[in-house]
């Protein structure tokens, strides 16, 4: 039995290789006009007898069963009167059940929105938010700051976005209160994006939104280069952590923190040091890596898939060595996620919490109460390193710098994780500097001593202010 066995989709497998015997066999639009759209919703009934909760297999090691997830999503899309459904829709007509593309406008500095844009590139922003009523502001080194123009009024910003407005943009927000996609920015007198010189611009993701029933934005400046450890002030020592060929790495801290940059630097590392088959799932793509040692292939949330768990489970179907995740918002994603680490890959993921003890407790309690100590369980196996980092405005005013923590899976770790002792993860982390683990507090003194922030930034982002006091004073 192969080793994703326990990770497949057995009725989605059916109708896939129904489909395929059909486009082989017959005329797409021959036997299939008649079909009995209620047949496939009773074999879905016959066979969705998934057992939910987390099972132990037969000797080969603990498995999610995240039948019950798929279950319900296979129910989801059963036929109903009126709406085409794979069963009886010709494999031609496969396209027209995928998602539809975001709007991929390319803008100009001239116009309103570009120049925008613009104004936040030649700043030096991260962000631009634009909320009914007030002016544009931007966050610069970590700061918000009003721009000059007067306040925007929500046609304002409908105008602004009317060329972005497609139906599927306009039917997220309409369903769900928001929508993402990307834009990108020429750079002055630089050649159309699609001809190939995209990186002469900028890129931006966007997030549009409602706020008491009007429109409103946050748009992220993307960086146009791969960073390197080097270039974002993190310790060398964390091109260790993607040389192991299976475990689950999270980088974790709150929004903003440069989550995604880290991990933008530990695919270079493997882009440049070995050869893998790279599969990133983001929502949108934020750093467009290109092939070097490694084959990388980008998959975007809305473009290309559905949401992170139906990417993240068509992705172990895709011979892939490293998968990066580029957000753990639910269960299935967090269950999928392990259950791939634990079957000879390596995963790297992002989440939003504030430390590496903070991390363990949030994927736990995702989970069922009566599901817990399996999953506990399978995060003691397959778990391999967590990071946490927050950006500190530096003591010049000069930007911002890292402070890190770093917690490995050694045996102690493991041991607490699956015995939930989760308040002796701390311990450990302090007591691991020889393996090379260092918590928030001994990053922030260290970057004290430096001279690099002031003890004030330190006091307020340390959750242990006497262990802070005591790492300034030894």
């Amino acid at each position: 039995m192969s080793e994703h066995d326990h990770l497949r989709d057995p009725e989605l497998d059916r109708l896939v290789h129904e489909l395929n015997r059909r486009a082989e066999l017959s005329d797409p639009g021959g036997g299939e006009a008649g079909a009995d759209p209620e047949a496939g919703a009773g074999r879905e009934a016959a066979t969705g007898t998934a057992d939910a909760g987390f099972d132990v297999d037969s000797g080969d090691g603990l498995t999610p069963a995240v039948d019950a997830l798929t279950e319900q999503a296979l129910h989801a899309r059963a036929p109903r009167a009126g709406r085409p459904q794979l069963e009886t829709v010709a494999p031609a007509a496969w396209l027209e059940l995928l998602p539809e593309p975001p709007p991929r406008a390319s803008l100009e500095a001239g116009d309103a929105l570009g120049a925008l844009l613009a104004e936040a590139v030649r700043r030096g922003a991260t962000d631009l938010l634009l909320l009914p009523g007030l002016p544009p502001v931007f966050r610069v080194d970590g700061r918000l700051k009003r721009g000059d123009g007067g306040p925007l009024e929500g046609e304002d910003l409908a105008r602004l976005f009317q060329a972005q407005l497609a139906s599927r943009v306009r039917r997220e927000i309409e369903e769900r209160g928001a929508a993402d996609f990307s834009l990108h920015l020429p750079a002055a007198g630089s050649a159309r994006p699609d001809t190939g010189a995209a990186a002469a611009g900028w890129r931006f993701r966007v997030n549009l939104h409602r706020q008491r029933g009007q429109l409103a934005a946050a748009l992220r400046a993307l960086p146009r280069d791969i960073p390197t450890l080097a270039s974002l002030n993190l310790p060398p020592g964390f091109a260790e952590l993607v040389k192991p060929s299976r475990g689950l790495v999270l980088v974790c801290g709150p929004t903003g923190s440069g989550k995604s940059s880290t991990l933008a630097a530990l695919i270079g590392e493997i882009n440049r040091g070995r050869t893998a088959h790279v599969i990133t799932i983001e929502d949108p793509v934020e750093f467009e890596h290109r092939s070097n040692r490694s084959l990388i292939e980008h998959v975007e949330i809305g473009r290309d898939a559905r949401s992170f768990s139906e990417a993240l489970r068509a992705a172990l179907r895709q011979d892939p060595d490293v998968i990066l995740v580029g957000e753990m918002r639910d269960l299935e994603t967090m269950a999928t996620a392990i259950s791939a680490a634990e079957t000879g890959h390596l995963v790297l993921a992002t989440l939003h919490s504030n430390d590496a003890v903070q991390s363990v407790h949030r994927i736990v309690d995702v989970f069922p109460p009566t599901q817990q100590a399996q999953i506990r369980q399978q995060l003691a196996l397959s778990l391999h390193a967590i990071v946490a980092q927050q950006l500190v405005p530096r003591a010049d005013g000069r930007g911002r710098v890292p402070a890190v923590e770093l917690m490995l899976a050694s045996f102690p770790v493991r041991h607490h994780i699956r015995s939930d002792k989760l308040e002796k993860l701390y311990n450990e982390i302090t007591l691991g500097k020889r393996q090379g683990m260092t918590s928030f507090e001994e990053s922030l003194a260290q970057l004290v001593r430096e001279g690099r922030i002031d003890l004030e930034e330190a006091r307020v982002r340390t959750s242990h202010p006497e262990e802070l006091d005591a790492r300034l004073r030894g």
